[in-house]
This record gives structure tokens, C-alpha cells and sequence, in this order.
């Protein structure tokens, strides 16, 4: 009978926990739709603008998959700019091949991203945003090369590339 017990209440830890990841994740969606930025459009106006997997991405906060990507292995100078808004977000002389499948950088243009806590997936990682349009770009993690060690690990989707 106490293996019973123990395992409802473990089952039910694992639903609340996972039911406040899941509200958090749907709070962070409305606080970032409340926020003022530069660049803001109704829902219905982004997906006209962006295909479904940069509205996806962007404005759900979703993922693409690993290896997508020609972004991840291009290497081409230029720059980074936000699939939304254009505004420019990483440079080529900050590209680097992870090795994760995904376009990674150790630095941003420095004030054209913002980051935020992300709760979701039974973690908690940083969120990277466009400053301009509050897109989301994918996670910053500390374990980048010199000089910041910081990479930035970003969704291809949304991004495009501006030749130099």
C-alpha cells in the first residue's frame, strides 16, 4: 500500500510541475504579445507575413528540427538579420559550427536581442528575442568559445541571411 501512495503522489508532483511549466510557457506568450515593441502585429498579420514555420518558431516559440538549416553551414560574410523585422542580430565574424545542427554564434549585435527565462521542457534555459519585434530566436547557453563564451544557438528559420 505504501508503494501505492508514493507513486500517486510522485504522479501527481510530475503533473503539477509539468502543469506550471505548461501555464508559465502561456504566460510568457501573453506577456510577450502585452509587450510594447517597435514592431508589433496582430496574430493574423504575422502569419501573413511569415510561413508556417517561421510563424511557428517566432511567435510560438517553437523549434525547428536539428540540420534544417543552410544557415548552420554557411559561412559566407554577412550578416544575421530577424526573419520578422529585419533588423540585423549577428554578424559572420561571430559564426561558429557548434556542431548541434543549428546556426551558433558567441555574440550578438549588442543591443538587438533580448533574452528571458524559459521554464519549458522540464528545464530552465534563456529564451534569445529580437529586440525590435519580441520574435523569438532560440537559447543562449555558457558553453561557447572565447572571448564570451556564450552560444547562441538559433532557430535558421528565423533568420536570413544579408550577404556582406
Amino acid at each position: 500500500m505504501k508503494k501505492r501512495h508514493l507513486l500517486q503522489a510522485g504522479a501527481a508532483f510530475v503533473g503539477t510541475v509539468y502543469l506550471s511549466r505548461y501555464l508559465s510557457g502561456n504566460l510568457r506568450d501573453m506577456a510577450t504579445a502585452n509587450n510594447q515593441f517597435e514592431i508589433t502585429k496582430t496574430e493574423d498579420e504575422w502569419r501573413k507575413l511569415l510561413t508556417p514555420e517561421q510563424f511557428h518558431v517566432l511567435r510560438k516559440h517553437g523549434t525547428e528540427r536539428a540540420g534544417t538549416s543552410p544557415l548552420d553551414k554557411n559561412y559566407a560574410q554577412g550578416s544575421y538579420a530577424c526573419a520578422a523585422c529585419g533588423l540585423p542580430l549577428f554578424t559572420s565574424e561571430t559564426k561558429f559550427d557548434s556542431g548541434t545542427g543549428w546556426p551558433s554564434f558567441y555574440a550578438p549585435i549588442e543591443g538587438n536581442v533580448d533574452t528571458s527565462v524559459d521554464r519549458s521542457l522540464f528545464m530552465t534555459r534563456v529564451e534569445v528575442h529580437c529586440h525590435r519585434c519580441g520574435g523569438h530566436l532560440g537559447h543562449v547557453f555558457n558553453d561557447g568559445p572565447k572571448p564570451t563564451g556564450q552560444r547562441y544557438c538559433m532557430n535558421g528559420v528565423a533568420l536570413k541571411f544579408e550577404p556582406a
